[in-house]
């Protein structure tokens, strides 16, 4: 079996996306994604999605380049390529993601986010050559579905006026009976019986009142509130105080591993992060502080599923919760997050998905959400198609593009509403 790489195909795409609000900005109308292509001499495709700015392509291609003739099994390798590939220092901005709201950018953390893409496809290859799941590949599942949380944001009910977007049937959320309502459509559509709220929109209090009307109108059912380290320590504190017998935690209140800690200990709420622990590196002075009691996991910031079985390995070991993060995604990465989260044992809170908000995919049949679980493929790879004629229609619409929407710019996005926005300096309170 010949499992060399002799091709690699790379399409950029733009994926409509509502006018979901955070403490950054609005989601522009359309975000990118890369979606990674790797072929195996014998003809086995696998697939991998990843983020599409223009930074994180311009590294793809070169990666690429750089994997022809690799064997897909080599994964360990992809990290060797990763080291290889220069990156521009101009890109790498020494501040907050505004995109990803992933905390600090550094020039390994762009290499991990492209390599994520390109094993994800190594191992759907494999697992397609092989006729075995990615999970078989990770050494099995340990569950048969995977739990998600109703993603819940504050949202204007359009785009602004003259501005090119697509239409959807969520309505606003601007106060807390929008959010109840907001979280009633995700249970009666997908079945979800926990919720997370992006926060980091309004004051604090407003905030507050939004957790307090959906624990009152879904008694029982685990909340969370992430406002991406909009908030002082002192704020922190007040928003887990008062709301410390209805969140099940609080991610990323303030910004910083040591803020972070301050705020750990002054409250028991678990606080949760994506934002202070994004690498191994930053792992030790978080658990030292103990600045952290859940760590949520994105494979495409880790370098992919195999480091992020070890850094819930890690977690285990130090007595700290794992769980998902996510990011404006599509149905080939929810499928990967699906495969290793199958693998992962103590998983006691439901993983992060922005899938329902995406209202178009790249593949034959979008992934289901019953009960709020995904069900665990067990076809070869990730057992999802590529739709080719779809993924033709979203790269044409990045080709037409005039590079206004081909890197994620919340602030940017607001300022067409408010052209005296500006991105908020944090703490914002």
């Amino acid at each position: 079996m010949n499992l060399a790489v002799t091709d690699v195909r790379l399409t950029p795409i733009l994926v409509a996306d509502p006018p979901l609000l955070n403490t950054q900005g609005v989601h522009q109308p359309y975000t990118p994604r890369l979606i990674v292509e790797v072929v195996t001499a014998e003809g086995a495709t696998g697939l991998g999605e990843t983020y599409g700015d223009t930074k994180y392509l311009g590294l793809a291609r070169l990666f690429a380049d750089k994997l022809l003739g690799h064997q897909v099994t080599d994964v360990n390798a992809l990290f060797t390529i990763a080291d290889e590939v220069a990156v521009d220092q101009s890109v790498v901005s020494g501040q907050v993601d505004v995109g990803g709201l992933r905390g600090v950018q550094t020039a390994d953390k762009l290499r991990l986010s492209v390599v994520s893409a390109f094993e994800v496809a190594c191992l759907d290859a494999l697992g397609k050559a092989l006729g075995l799941p990615v999970h078989a590949l990770l050494g099995g599942k340990v569950r048969d579905a995977v739990e998600y949380s109703a993603y819940l944001f504050y949202k204007w009910a359009d785009h602004p006026e003259g501005v090119p977007a697509e239409k959807d049937d969520w309505g606003a959320a601007l106060d807390p009976a929008g959010v109840v309502e907001q979280a009633r459509k995700f249970k009666e559509r997908y079945g979800f019986t926990s919720f997370k709220l992006k926060g980091g929109v309004f004051p604090p209090d407003e905030e507050i009142a939004a957790v307090r009307a959906l624990a009152e109108a879904f008694p029982g059912h685990p909340l969370r509130l992430d406002p991406n380290g909009a908030w002082s320590v002192a704020t922190s504190l007040k928003v887990a105080k008062e709301l410390a017998d209805v969140l099940e935690y609080l991610e990323d209140p303030a910004l910083g591993t040591p803020a972070m800690a301050e705020v750990a200990a002054g409250t028991t709420v678990p606080l949760a992060t994506n934002m202070c622990v994004t690498t191994f590196a930053e792992i030790k002075e978080a658990f030292a502080k103990d600045a952290v009691q859940v760590v949520l996991s994105d494979h495409h910031y880790w370098g992919g599923l195999r480091n992020t079985q070890q850094l819930a390995a890690v977690c285990r070991t130090f007595g700290v919760g794992v769980s998902m993060h996510s990011n404006t995604h599509l149905g080939i990465s929810l499928a990967a997050m699906t495969q290793v989260a199958s693998t992962v044992p103590g998983l006691h809170h439901a993983c992060d998905s922005h899938y329902p908000w995406q209202s178009e995919d790249v593949l034959t049949e979008r992934l289901v959400f019953d009960g709020g679980r995904v069900t665990v493929s067990d076809a070869p790879g990730l057992g999802v198609e590529l739709d080719r004629e779809r993924l033709a229609l979203l790269h044409r619409r990045w080709l037409d593009d005039d590079g206004t929407l081909r890197d994620r710019d919340d602030a940017a996005a607001m300022r067409v509403a408010d052209p005296q926005w500006r991105t908020p300096s944090v703490p914002r309170w």
